[in-house]
């Protein structure tokens, strides 16, 4: 990465832990090299931030594209790594970027709800995340963030005063699915990734994802 992301990365580890309640869980489950997908909840205009300094490898974001209408922030984004995406799904150019960053062993981190919760309870989340796990077969990582809607505007991160926590959870892969990606099976596979962030959060921040007697149902790590 560049000497912004460098800078950002340090500045970053420094404020969260002397001005917020900063909390990482799970910083063993991220695999040290090879492609993948991070994958997270989405609550803040600065949840990209706070990611990519719990994490200890650089990450590159898949953002929404109404983040680089302003074209000195959009800039700016550019040269933290970050690429515009239409949060629907269907923006190919954004899955060509992602796969051809994977195929190069880069991290890429993912909100596939496309946009922040209202509330914390989560939202369906698009098929975009499902297509592009499945044309890989980058391990996915989940994470889930809480805390950060207290963050408010962006410029806040620079004085968090607020709990954050971010639990990483263990790397798991989509099964090899041969033929056509229909929106069925694409559905399918993006409630199965969405169900293991969701199994990281409290029950209140489930929202559509939530699971009965909030426990999600258990399946083999490699599925």
């Amino acid at each position: 990465m560049n000497l912004w992301y460098n800078a950002w990365m340090l500045y970053g580890k420094l404020t969260f832990n002397t001005l917020a309640q900063w909390k990482v869980e799970g910083r063993e489950n991220i695999p040290p090299k090879g492609p993948l997908l991070v994958v997270s909840n989405h609550l803040s205009n600065g949840d990209s931030p706070v990611v990519m300094v719990a994490f200890n490898r650089p990450l590159h974001a898949l953002a929404k594209d109404d983040l680089f209408k302003h074209r000195l922030f959009g800039a700016y984004l550019c040269s933290m790594g970050a690429h515009s995406v239409n949060p629907d799904g269907t923006d190919k150019a954004a899955i060509r970027w992602a796969l051809r960053l994977l195929a190069q062993d880069r991290a890429i981190l993912m909100f596939p709800e496309g946009t922040r919760s209202q509330k914390p309870g989560m939202r369906p989340a698009y098929v975009g995340v499902a297509y592009l796990a499945l044309k890989s077969q980058a391990p996915i990582v989940p994470v889930a963030l809480t805390g950060t809607e207290g963050i408010g505007p962006i410029w806040r991160l620079t004085i968090p005063l607020c709990p954050i926590h971010v639990r990483i959870g263990q790397p798991f892969t989509l099964p090899i699915i041969e033929g056509k990606l229909g929106k069925p099976i694409l559905q399918q596979m993006t409630d199965l990734i969405m169900s293991r962030v969701a199994a990281l959060l409290p029950p209140d921040y489930r929202g559509h994802y939530a699971f009965p007697n909030s426990t999600p149902q258990q399946s083999s790590p490699n599925i």
